[in-house]
C-alpha cells in the first residue's frame, strides 16, 4: 500500500513537473512562466485546445472529477494549483495524497460559495456588503426585512462576470428573481452608494510571508470587467485598510498561492468586502508588464516554496479587457496596439470569439495613471474593423 504524501514544505527547484487544474488564460500564463523557470508542465482540463493545453508540454484531456486523469496527475508532478476556484474539492483531496496541492482544497470551497465566503471573511475580520442568505423561498421575506432595497440578488455558486445576478427594488421583484434562479441558494446584497471598486491582488508563501502588489483601481461594464488603473487615485488610509483586510483573510485561511480580494469603496468611504478569488485575478494582468514580478510568477513561487518576488510598480498603467465584442467581420485592428508607445497585447489563443467572452487584454503604460486610463481607452475604441 502506497504511503500518503506529507509534504515538508521543501522547495521545489526548476526540473521538477508542476501541474495546473484548468485550462483557461491564468492557466496559459501560469505555464508560460512554469516554462520560463524551467519546469515540465502538466494541464488538466476537458477540453484539448483550451489555451493552457496549447502550451503544456503535458496536456490531460479529462473533467475535473476524473479519478483516473487526476490521480495520473498527482503520480506525475511535484506540485498542482488550481486556475479557478470550481474544481471539485474532492479531487483536490485526492491529488494532496499524491503531491503538494496549493490553495488547498479548504480554500478553494470557501470561494465556491458567496454565502460561506462572506461568512469566512466575517469571521477573519472583514466587513461584507450588508447582506442576507437565502435557501429557499421561506427566507424571502426575512431577506427583505434584512437588506435595504435597492438589492442585487446573487446565486451562491458558479455566477461570474455578471451571471446569476438580479437587481431588485421590492420584495416582489426578489420573488421573481428567486424564481427566475429556479430556487437556487442565494445571497440577497444591498446595493450601495458606490464610490469606487479596487482588487488586492497578494501572493503568500508556504512559510507564511507575504507581499501584495499595488492596488488597482476597477471599472466594471455590464457585470465584466472592463479596466484595472494603478496607482488607483484613492487615499492611503482607504489603501492601507484594504491591504490590512485581504492581509487578515488570507493569513486567517493559511493561503498559499496567489489570492485576490474585492473591495467596494462606499461613498463615506467605507471599505467593504465583496469577494476572492484563490488564485491570479483579471485585475492582476497588469502586473504582466508593470510591476518586477507578475502575479504568474509569484503563483509560481508561492507553490513551490520559493521567495516571493519583488512587486515593485514600474510605471503607471491602465489594463483593459478584450472582448469577443470588437470582432466584427474581420480581426481586430491590431496596428493600432502595436503602433502605439507603452502598449502591450496579450491575446489568449481562443478558438472562437463571442459577444462578452474575455478574448485578450491591452496594457498601457505611461507616466501617469490617467494618461494610461485615456491611452487604454482611445486603442480600445479603435479597434473594430468597421465595414
Amino acid at each position: 500500500m502506497n504511503a500518503i504524501y506529507s509534504d515538508s514544505g521543501a522547495p521545489i527547484l526548476p526540473g521538477a513537473s508542476i501541474g495546473v487544474i484548468g485550462g483557461g488564460q491564468l492557466g496559459r500564463y501560469f505555464v508560460i512562466e512554469a516554462r520560463r523557470m524551467g519546469y515540465v508542465t502538466w494541464v488538466l482540463d476537458p477540453d484539448a485546445n483550451a489555451p493552457a493545453m496549447q502550451l503544456a508540454e503535458n496536456p490531460v484531456v479529462a473533467h475535473y472529477d476524473d479519478m483516473e486523469a487526476l490521480e495520473k496527475l498527482g503520480r506525475a508532478c511535484d506540485a498542482v494549483t488550481v486556475e479557478f476556484e470550481n474544481v471539485p474539492s474532492q479531487s483536490l483531496h485526492m491529488l494532496s495524497s499524491h503531491c503538494r496541492v496549493a490553495p488547498s482544497a479548504d480554500c478553494i470551497k470557501v470561494a465556491q460559495d458567496r454565502d460561506l465566503e462572506k461568512k469566512t471573511a466575517q469571521t477573519h475580520g472583514l466587513s461584507p456588503v450588508p447582506y442576507a442568505s437565502i435557501t429557499s423561498e421561506s427566507d424571502l421575506t426575512s431577506a427583505a426585512k434584512a437588506v435595504t432595497f435597492p438589492a442585487i440578488l446573487k446565486t451562491a455558486r458558479l455566477g461570474y462576470d455578471g451571471k446569476g445576478q438580479h437587481i431588485c427594488h421590492n420584495e416582489e421583484e426578489l420573488a421573481a428573481a428567486f424564481q427566475a434562479v429556479e430556487g437556487a441558494a442565494c445571497v440577497l446584497e444591498q446595493r450601495i452608494d458606490l464610490a469606487a471598486e479596487v482588487s488586492v491582488v497578494l501572493a503568500r508563501g508556504i512559510d507564511g510571508q507575504s507581499v501584495v502588489f499595488p492596488l488597482s483601481r476597477n471599472v466594471h461594464v455590464g457585470g465584466i470587467l472592463s479596466t484595472s488603473t494603478v496607482p488607483s487615485g484613492l487615499s492611503q488610509e482607504i489603501l492601507a485598510c484594504a491591504e490590512s483586510q485581504a492581509l487578515k483573510l488570507a493569513n486567517g485561511l493559511n493561503f498559499v498561492g496567489v489570492l485576490a480580494v474585492e473591495f467596494f469603496i462606499d461613498a463615506d468611504g467605507n471599505v467593504l468586502f465583496n469577494e476572492m478569488a484563490p488564485r491570479p485575478h483579471n485585475s492582476g494582468h497588469y502586473t504582466l508588464d508593470a510591476t518586477v514580478t507578475s502575479q504568474f510568477e509569484q503563483q509560481m513561487r508561492a507553490l513551490c516554496g520559493l521567495p516571493l518576488g519583488s512587486v515593485a510598480l514600474l510605471s503607471p498603467v491602465c489594463m483593459i479587457n478584450v472582448l469577443g465584442d470588437v470582432w466584427t467581420e474581420k480581426n481586430p485592428d491590431w496596428m493600432r496596439v502595436v503602433e502605439t508607445p507603452g502598449a502591450h497585447l496579450h491575446l489568449y489563443g481562443k478558438a472562437a470569439a463571442r459577444a462578452g467572452r474575455k478574448m485578450g487584454h491591452i496594457n498601457c503604460l505611461a507616466d501617469s495613471a490617467e494618461e494610461a486610463l485615456a491611452a487604454a481607452h482611445g486603442i480600445h475604441g479603435k479597434l473594430p474593423q468597421l465595414t
